[in-house]
């Protein structure tokens, strides 16, 4: 941090603390997830608007503010979730287990993007780089392919190697996240096979509001966020912008490193604005409609950065046709570019551009407790890229229908069934889900569920060759075949009082599993192997997870996680093969702890100390990445721990200063390889937030 950024924090928040008026804040008026009128449960079976994923914006009031959180404590009623079933579900009567980060643990995490808070919220989850850089996914032994991540219920165009864009994914306007892991293809199909990941925003507040957002970090790393709301008794608007910029920085690997590592990580800055606007002409009628737009320059070069945007919009209807019945419409576009700025020809080559087009019907209509939900979807999904001979096309089209049987207040069953046509290869398939849950005592939640996993090959996996960096040419299949996965969970969740614990297990065997497989030279002439995707025979992945959580009367709030994963490939003939992205690590774990108090009416106050383990790992890779013919080495990858302290403070009803040190214990990898953490000591980072 430099002496222009801590005159910018020096000078910025006495100024604010001098306009804050006085008044009373409580330290429990931010409820993390809050009920809307578009989540709340009717009353005799009705549906109301209760098809809708959206979330109201927190209630106004002072200090940094508790509420409900991942394992609710006291107030579990309050929460609904919609992504398990497609129907609002109470979160400790839902048959499918849902996994929530409220906004109350996003505030505690100050977390940027959904990188920076999932890696430090769940264990089972690991980012870790690719060859140049960008970022990938294991989700307890799952690709990024293979988890569908969805905002506001939509999917999202365009990839970096195998994985969404995660620095799309801004924190500013979530409410919060829900989370299903194992297969949900029979009600969001291709790409839900190893879970989904539903991030929902803020519904703006009928009041007019403002906040400012400022955070400065080592490495000129530096965020600021602008946040706009207001409406009306029938709309309300909300806006967003979020600006974060990092300088490039080296690292040192010791001698004899034995895998390739990274000696400068690039910096970059991106751009992002977002706008939702509501109408509400009636209490049966509900619009809402939204749009953005995302940039992010890399600075891999001084004179061609690349460069990555996004542009999306999209409106959605909501119809309440009676007390039982209620229907949703939507429609979504999604454009994901990819282009490198030449700098000294003032020139923005584009070189690769996903596009999506996507309309949805769903129809819910309720029996006394039980409930039927139907829909369909239609998606356009467009490819263009320099490195291909044309361009190419896709639709898809679905129909899916799923019945919500609640026996009685101990047991609930739910099934659902899918069918989905994809016209590229005119790919069929048909897949299964069954879900149960039964509570023996009160307090207590078994659940156990099967359900078949599906995803089908994308347009580039199929047809798009590319230049990996210099080191081999990653070759497009178009007779790839889907993957098809089954997937068997149990789970045991215990919530009484201030004490929570959640017991869960699983199992997935992935036939068909698309990879990329060994690499081969096409011709004598060639200089560089390609690199081509291919099916492997199977893949079996099994684990299971474990979370105590306690809060008590004196503020003090603490969390235990720990995940275990055995990820095991199988091949025909004995083949291996050396993919680019590391198996799960077996163990994981992470520690949460937090204290907040309210000092006086205008001074309340948070300290938390968050911890991470990460087991190490051997894997399978070229001696040479350059030189392929020379085999492979088992390489190992060693352990780590990771330790964050945090403290927030706020000051009346409209700042809040935040102060964190990040690798607490001054951890620095021996080498930097690609799925080391890239921390190069004691990161200290300052900021506040002002509300007006």
């Amino acid at each position: 941090m430099n002496k222009r950024q801590l005159l910018i924090i020096t000078l910025f928040c006495p100024l604010a603390i001098q306009a804050l008026p006085s008044g009373k804040a409580s330290l429990f008026t931010a409820h993390s997830a809050v009920v809307s009128e578009a989540h709340s449960l009717p009353s005799g079976g009705g549906l109301g608007r209760g098809l809708d994923t959206e979330a109201h914006s927190l209630p106004s009031g002072g200090g940094l503010g508790r509420g409900l959180d991942s394992l609710l404590t006291g107030q579990e009623l309050s929460q609904v979730v919609v992504t398990g079933t497609r129907s609002p579900k109470l979160l400790m009567e839902t048959p499918v287990l849902t996994q929530v980060i409220s906004h109350a643990d996003i505030e505690k995490t100050d977390a940027t993007n959904i990188k920076d808070l999932l890696q430090q919220v769940m264990p089972g989850v690991e980012f870790s780089f690719a060859q140049n850089q960008m970022v990938h996914l294991n989700f307890s032994g799952f690709g990024g392919q293979s988890v569908l991540i969805l905002v506001d219920g939509e999917r999202l165009a365009g990839e970096t190697m195998d994985d969404v864009d995660f620095s799309r994914l801004s924190m500013d306007n979530v409410d919060h996240i829900e989370i299903v892991k194992g297969a949900a293809s029979a009600l969001y199909g291709s790409n839900a096979n190893g879970g989904v990941i539903n991030i929902i925003t803020k519904q703006a507040a009928k009041k007019l509001s403002a906040s400012l957002d400022i955070r400065l970090a080592k490495h000129n790393e530096q965020r600021y966020g602008l946040a706009l709301q207001g409406g009306g008794s029938r709309w309300s608007n909300a806006f967003n912008m979020n600006h974060t910029t990092q300088d490039n920085y080296d690292v040192h690997s010791a001698d004899g490193a034995v895998a390739r590592t990274i000696t400068t990580i690039f910096g970059d800055h991106t751009w992002n604005f977002a706008d939702k606007a509501i109408w509400q002409p009636s209490d049966k009628l509900k619009f809402t409609g939204r749009g953005g737009y995302f940039f992010r320059e890399v600075k891999r070069s001084v004179e061609s950065p690349e460069c990555y945007r996004d542009f999306y919009a999209g409106g959605k209807a909501q119809w309440t046709l009676s007390d039982n019945d209620a229907l949703e419409g939507s429609y979504s576009f999604d454009q994901y570019d990819k282009s490198t700025w030449l700098r000294r020809q003032k020139l923005d080559m584009r070189s690769y551009s996903n596009v999506q087009n996507s309309v949805r019907l769903l129809y819910n209509h309720t029996f006394g407790d039980n409930v039927l939900t139907a829909g369909a979807d239609y998606l356009y999904d467009y490819l263009n890229n320099t490195k291909l001979d044309a361009a190419h096309r896709q639709q898809s089209i679905d129909a899916f229908a799923q019945f919500d049987w609640k026996l009685n207040r101990r047991w609930e069953f739910v099934g659902a069934l899918r069918y989905d046509y994809f016209s590229d290869h005119h790919i069929q398939r048909v897949t299964p889900k069954f879900s149960v849950r039964h509570t023996p005592i009160d307090h207590l939640n078994v659940r156990f569920g099967y359900g078949m996993g599906f995803r089908a090959p994308t347009l580039k996996e199929k047809y798009y060759d590319f230049d990996m960096i210099g080191i081999w040419t990653i070759t497009g299949n178009p007779l790839l075949k889907p993957e098809v996965s089954h997937n068997f969970n149990l789970s045991v969740e215990y919530v009484k009082g201030n004490y929570g614990f959640l017991l869960s297990g699983y199992c997935n065997r992935v036939t068909n599993k698309i990879t990329s497989g060994n690499p081969y030279y096409a011709s004598a002439t060639e200089t560089m192997p390609r690199l081509p995707y291919v099916n492997i025979d199977r893949l079996y992945v099994a684990g299971f997870e474990a979370t105590a959580r306690a809060r008590w009367s004196c503020g003090l709030d603490a969390r235990l996680s720990y995940a275990f994963v055995d990820e095991q490939v199988g091949h025909k003939d004995g083949q291996k093969v050396a993919s680019p992205y590391l198996p799960a690590r077996k163990h994981s774990l992470t520690a949460h702890a937090d204290w907040t108090h309210r000092f006086s009416t205008l001074l309340d106050g948070m300290v938390a100390l968050d911890g991470r383990f990460l087991s190490g790992i051997d894997n399978q890779e070229f001696k040479n990445y350059y030189k392929v013919e020379e085999g492979t080495i088992t390489v190992h990858y060693p352990a780590y721990t990771l330790w964050k302290l945090s403290a927030q403070m706020g000051i009346g009803k409209h700042l809040k200063l935040t102060f964190a040190v990040d690798n607490l214990l001054n951890y620095r990898p021996k080498y930097y390889y690609l799925n080391s953490p890239i921390v190069d000591g004691t990161n200290v980072m300052v900021g506040c937030k002002v509300r007006l």
